[in-house]
Parts: structure tokens; sequence; C-alpha cells
């Protein structure tokens, strides 16, 4: 009997949360689901069922396609890029630097996740600037010609992609330290007897230890590298200053298709495309740790 009470007010004091994350995380899903049925015009009062007719114009939309392998490069990208890079920056960080400079430098690799993303993204643009910007100048000193880095497609893609992984890297870093100072030390006094060297210790025992944190910081990059926006926003300009037309990405598709063109249930049928990507990718990627870790 106590324990049912306990239960019951444990219930009733998280309701209220649960109640309020239903309403603002969840109810917004699947209410985006069902817009993507219809033909849901902002100016228009009548609001058809068309089924799957959304979806089925997707797939013939250069739009969407364009913004949809930007998107994937991009998101790909900055994976590529951040785990490797966040998961040796960690190592260095905790084994190299085991005394009061490690803080310092700690904070230094954090700092680019918290600093806000509008003045981050102008300071990169300047970087990239094909006239004014420091990394042409200091190309010029290898004699590599300047380069137009946010006009062409291409080089617009890996501009993001860079800023991406700046920013992205400070995150996983921290996520990375914390998992090394929760490694068992026994193990690597063990296999220095055994005459393991230190990179031996790292590639056949942090490495294999830290997949759970692996899997966590690979999923958290990726999702935030398909809902990239803001960068795209602001890096890729075309050649008239037109914000965002350079690299097309599908959250820039999904917002121009709600307010410029007022198709809300075809942006909706974006953003469902857009979640049931993200909800494969994180499966695919439990399913290959678990099967690692199961070999």
């Amino acid at each position: 009997m106590l324990k049912r009470k306990r239960w019951t007010f444990a219930m009733m004091a998280i309701l209220p949360t649960l109640a309020i994350f239903a309403y603002v995380r969840l109810y917004p899903i699947v209410d985006t689901l069902r817009l993507s049925f219809y033909k849901w015009d902002i100016l228009s009062k009548r609001k058809p069922f068309i089924g799957l007719e959304n979806f089925r114009e997707l797939m013939g939309d250069h739009l969407f396609q364009s913004a949809l392998i930007n998107t994937t490069i991009i998101a790909f990208g900055v994976l590529i890029i951040t785990i490797p890079a966040a998961l040796v920056i960690a190592a260095l960080i905790f084994y190299r630097t085991r005394s009061r400079l490690s803080g310092f430098y700690e904070t230094a690799v954090f700092i680019p996740h918290v600093v806000s993303l509008v003045p981050a993204a102008m300071a990169w643009k300047w970087i990239f600037d094909a006239r004014l910007g420091p990394l042409n100048a200091a190309l010029s000193f290898f004699g590599v010609e300047p380069q137009a880095w946010l006009f062409d497609p291409v080089l617009s893609v890996i501009c993001i992609i860079v800023l991406c992984s700046w920013q992205a890297l400070g995150y996983a870093v921290l996520i990375y330290l914390v998992g090394f100072k929760n490694l068992p030390v026994s193990l690597y006094e063990a296999a220095r007897l055994d005459g393991a060297s230190g990179p031996q210790s790292f590639w056949h025992l942090s490495v294999p230890m830290l997949k759970p944190i692996t899997l966590y910081v690979s999923v958290v990059t990726l999702i935030s590298g398909f809902n990239v926006y803001a960068q795209a926003f602001i890096l890729a300009s075309d050649a008239q200053g037109a914000p965002g037309r350079q690299v097309r990405v599908l959250v820039l598709d999904m917002l121009e298709n709600s307010f410029r063109n007022y198709r809300v249930g075809y942006a909706a049928s974006e953003a469902v495309v857009l979640l049931a990507i993200v909800l494969l990718l994180t499966l695919v990627q439990f399913g290959l740790l678990r099967e690692k870790g199961k070999a």
C-alpha cells in the first residue's frame, strides 16, 4: 500500500512536466504530420485533404532535392570532422595537460559552442570574404589564387561545414572528457605493464570503452547538422546579397515554402521527411554500435 502511494505521488509530481513536454514537443510533431496530408494555404479558407500528394510533389521538386543533398553533405561532413577531432583533442587535454592549464584548455575549446551563432557566422563570413578576408590573404603567401569562398556552390558548402564543425567541436570534446575521467585507471596500468604504448592503449582501450559516448555525440551532431539553417542563411548569400540562396538547405526551404509561398502543408511534408531521415539514421547508428559491441 505504501509503495503504491509513493508511486502515485511520484506520478502526480511529474505529471505537469510531462504535460508541458507533450504540448511543447509532441503536439507540434503530431500536428505537423497531420498538416502534411492537407493542401494548407494560409491565404485560403479551404484546406482540402490531399493524402500523399505533397510527398509525391516532393519527389519531383528540384529545389527540395538540392536542399536535401546539400543538407546531407553538410550533416555528414560535420560528423566526419567533429567525432575524430573531438576524441583526439579530448585525449590530448586529459592525458597531456593534467595541470592547472586543463581548465583553460577546456574553456577555450568550449567557447565556440556557447558563442551566439549570428556574430560567430558574421565573423566567419569576414574570414571567408574573397577580397578582404584573412583566409585568402594567408593562402596568397603560398601562391594560391584568391577563392570566392561564399559565391561558389561547392566552396560555400565547405565553409558551412567548417563553421558547423567549429561550433560542434567544443560540446563533443567536453562530453568525451567526461568519458575519459570515468575510465578505469587499472586497465591502463595493466596495459602499461604488458608493454602497451600510449597510442595502443588509446586505440584498444579508450576507443572501445567510449563507444556509448561516441554514439551519443554522433546522434547529437548528426541531428544538429540536419537542422542547419542560420549558417547557410548568413554565409551562403548570392551575388545580389540575398541570404541563403547560394546553398539551399532543408530548413530554409521549409521556411520559404511556409512564409513566402504560404504552402504550409507542403512545408510540413518536408519536415516529416526530415524527421524520418533523422530517425532512420539514429536507428542505424544504434544498430551499428550495438553490432560492434557484440563483436
